[in-house]
């Protein structure tokens, strides 16, 4: 019933598909709770609003639908831009928050939670059809279509949001096929230090915990990855009393993970004592059906990386003699030997799917790089190459200046001396 209004929607405005319009007021109501926690963004968002940098300029993104993108949607169609709007994760959509971005600012969205892949493509579909000039994204999912089909003529740059969606623009640039300039946004220290550690540290673990309802204390936990992801994760559970095990592939964050204390030891050999695993790595089958085969009765398989291929999950359900969903976001698959392994979120981005994502305090951070990095490739069309950038120092200073003004909080100011000092090389001991 609702994929049928959804269709309706289409027919009659041509400019949105989402799934129920009436959610709007609700929708509002989060985003004044969002712009009230994104200090930072709000000041871009008034300059933006004053000075009208992007008018007339067409803005297609592929985000998670959240009360703080729609901040960030709301920024740039408030800075004069034409905004299209499609989800970065099919069960990552705020409904309210969609329905708020179409009724109260008139941005096209495409989005809805509960998409199917058939929807998720339309979707991606339907913004590129507004011959995007700028276009964000968060995984590469965008990127990638446009390439793949050719679509990119009208774009002069881009911008990406998470690890995954840098490591694909990478590969396209070292394959030289990458079309367009595009701004590492996750790789400014402002949003990668504190988005990736704090935030999806929190956030994987509320996701976790809005699923199950368990006690982190006492269990044995299994953290698949110490990028700055699993960093955050594995600090958090440790904070809740959990016994942190860590799973890493490269030597040095292994070794790292080792010197903040945690035990570190193979997939083959967590499997067979853990409670809960998280995986964070970026990677296919980082729990494979191999090591689903060696776990407890009872283990939780939960996914924080971008795509839902982190944990093997068509093998955990052809394994299973019997399936059901026994709580929201819990699917509990009982093995031929009667052990039961409970997968969360259907093996997608729990932090979204279970959970809201990020704090809006954090997300400040990464959305205020994103607007001034969108602000970036504008005022610089036509002079930046076919790769992919790391976000300007200048702007990732200015973000983390606008926040700690916000907070009230003042930095030490270099004399004159100390500046002269730090640049002379004659002088040491």
């Amino acid at each position: 019933m609702a994929y049928k209004f959804i269709l309706y929607c289409i027919v009659d405005l041509m400019n949105y598909r989402i799934k129920d319009i009436s959610l709007a007021d609700q929708g509002q109501a989060q985003l004044e709770w969002a712009e009230l926690h994104m200090p930072a963004l709000m000041s871009i968002q008034r300059e933006l609003e004053r000075t009208k940098p992007l008018k007339g300029v067409r803005i297609a993104a592929v985000l998670h639908v959240t009360k703080e993108t729609g901040v960030l949607m709301k920024t740039l169609k408030l800075a004069g831009a034409e905004v299209s709007l499609a989800a970065s994760n099919p069960l990552s959509t705020q409904d309210d928050i969609a329905a708020a971005l179409v009724k109260k600012y008139e941005i096209n969205v495409f989005a809805w939670k509960g998409e199917n892949e058939q929807d998720y493509y339309d979707n991606i579909r339907s913004i590129v059809e507004t011959k995007p000039q700028i276009v964000m994204d968060d995984g590469g999912d965008l990127h990638a279509y446009l390439h793949e089909n050719n679509l990119y003529s009208n774009v002069i740059g881009g911008t990406e949001e998470t690890t995954t969606g840098v490591v694909r623009l990478k590969a396209m640039e070292e394959d030289g096929v990458l079309k367009y300039p595009v701004i590492a946004v996750n790789n400014a220290f402002t949003k990668y230090l504190f988005d990736n550690r704090f935030g999806t540290g929190q956030s994987a673990i509320d996701g976790v915990l809005r699923a199950t309802n368990i006690l982190i204390a006492g269990k044995i936990c299994v953290v698949a990855g110490y990028g700055w992801v699993g960093r955050g994760i594995a600090s958090r559970l440790r904070g809740l009393g959990g016994r942190v095990i860590v799973v890493e592939a490269n030597p040095l964050r292994a070794l790292e993970a080792v010197m903040e204390g945690f035990e570190v030891m193979t997939m083959k050999e967590a499997s067979k004592i853990g409670d809960l695993f998280i995986t964070a790595t970026g990677n296919i089958r980082a729990i494979s059906k191999e090591h689903i085969l060696n776990m407890k009765d009872g283990a939780i398989l939960a996914n924080a990386g971008h795509f839902n291929v982190e944990i093997d999950v068509d093998g955990l359900r052809k394994m299973a003699k019997s399936r059901r969903i026994i709580r929201p976001y819990t699917e509990e698959n009982v093995l031929s030997d009667g052990r039961r392994i409970y997968l969360l979120a259907d093996g997608r981005l729990v932090n979204l799917a279970a959970g809201e994502g990020h704090p809006s305090e954090v997300m400040d951070l990464s959305f205020s790089n994103q607007a001034l990095s969108v602000l970036y490739i504008y005022q610089n069309r036509g002079s930046l190459m076919p790769k992919v950038y790391d976000v300007p120092q200048d702007i990732d200073e200015r973000v983390a200046k606008l926040k700690l003004d916000s907070m009230g909080i003042q930095v030490e100011q270099l004399t004159k001396e100390q500046v002269e000092y730090s640049k002379q090389w004659r002088y040491g001991t």
